[in-house]
């Protein structure tokens, strides 16, 4: 069944929500990326090295903890990191939307598409 107006997905690359629109009512059932840019990236082996460690970043800490995503940059890439924020915050984005985290902002958990600004991530709550 074809999209309607008001539907929405989540981006496979970015992580972001994408909304129904009327040049993909044919193949809304096929889109998985929001952009030409995010299919032409997908998800690369050290996207999902990103994800894996910000999963275990969070099980080393306590329940309620919350991490950054610059560390999980800091300890895949090392003395170069800094390249690795905008990835870091894919892939938090991504494990959003798989239901294993929540992204905050001051401590209350904010829309991952749309969070400007620093932002935490922590395990998600039931």
């Amino acid at each position: 069944m074809p999209g309607r107006a008001g539907d929405t997905k989540v981006c496979k690359s970015c992580g972001r929500e994408m909304a129904w629109r009327k040049s993909w009512e044919r193949n809304w059932d096929d889109v998985r990326f929001c952009s030409d840019a995010c299919r032409k990236r997908r998800v690369s082996e050290a996207d999902v090295v990103l994800e894996n460690t910000i999963i275990e970043l969070l099980e080393a800490r306590a329940h309620d903890a919350s991490i950054c995503p610059s560390e999980a940059a800091q300890a895949v890439g090392g003395d170069d990191w800094r390249t690795l924020m905008e990835p870091a915050r894919r892939a938090a984005r991504r494990l959003v939307a798989s239901g294993n985290v929540e992204i905050t902002q001051k401590g209350q958990v904010v829309d991952p598409s749309t969070a400007k600004g620093p932002i935490r991530i922590r395990k998600a709550r039931p």
